[in-house]
């Protein structure tokens, strides 16, 4: 895949040696000396690419209308948006991913402008701590289909409804899966003859709206 990251800070030189490393063919793009300086100290020297982002030239110049990705993680809003309206209209890049800095910002980064997806920070981290705060002791591990899912893990309380019992006979929620048993360090696959035993971590993959009933199923008291 051919990734195109306009913007050299940390967001985008991590971003970028995470691609790379997983295959991708990458393309950063950063206007200022001395990042440039310090991009050529972590990435291979021709994925780096001095410039303006925003400036259809340059653009081209890091192979746009090739491209199948292009990441906009510059500190400007006003470049972001900028650089995902040329992807999206201009360049017809399939898929276009924006950084919102300022979460004042975050309305205009719409598919409307040309960007997919607005990572906006502040956003997710606010969402995060109100989640965890919500879901006690369970942790979110990964988010699926558009946040409508989550694989999750949480450890089966002393005391819970479910210690002792063999999984045949655990009703679960509806849209629930559960995927892996940790005990100690050994991952058990679960079966029907699987016995829940206190201090298990469970893995499952659950619908956000049956995520309190998995957490009451698996605390301790119920």
């Amino acid at each position: 895949m051919k990734v195109i990251i306009v913007g050299g800070g940390q967001v985008g030189c991590y971003l970028a040696s995470l691609l790379i490393e997983r295959g991708h063919k990458v393309t950063i793009i950063e206007a200022k000396d001395n990042r440039i300086e310090v991009l050529k100290r972590s990435l291979p020297h021709d994925t780096i690419l001095q410039g303006n982002g925003a400036e259809p030239k340059v653009l081209e110049a890091a192979g746009i209308r090739q491209a199948d990705v292009v990441a906009a993680v510059t500190g400007s809003d006003e470049n972001n948006l900028v650089v995902g309206t040329l992807a999206r209209l201009e360049y017809g890049v399939r898929r276009v991913i924006g950084r919102v800095n300022n979460p004042k910002n975050a309305w205009l980064f719409t598919p409307l402008m040309g960007v997919d997806a607005a990572v906006n920070q502040a956003d997710l981290m606010a969402r995060l701590v109100a989640e965890e705060m919500s879901m006690g002791d369970m942790m979110t591990l990964l988010k699926l289909h558009g946040g409508k899912y989550s694989l999750v893990e949480r450890i089966v309380s002393p005391g819970s409804s479910v210690q002792g019992k063999l999984l045949r006979d655990i009703e679960l929620p509806t849209e629930c899966v559960l995927v892996a048993v940790i005990r100690n360090s050994d991952l058990l696959i679960p079966r029907g003859e699987t016995m829940l035993q206190g201090g298990d971590k469970v893995v499952t993959i659950v619908h956000i709206d049956q995520l309190e009933n998995m957490e009451k199923i698996l605390g301790a008291g119920v």
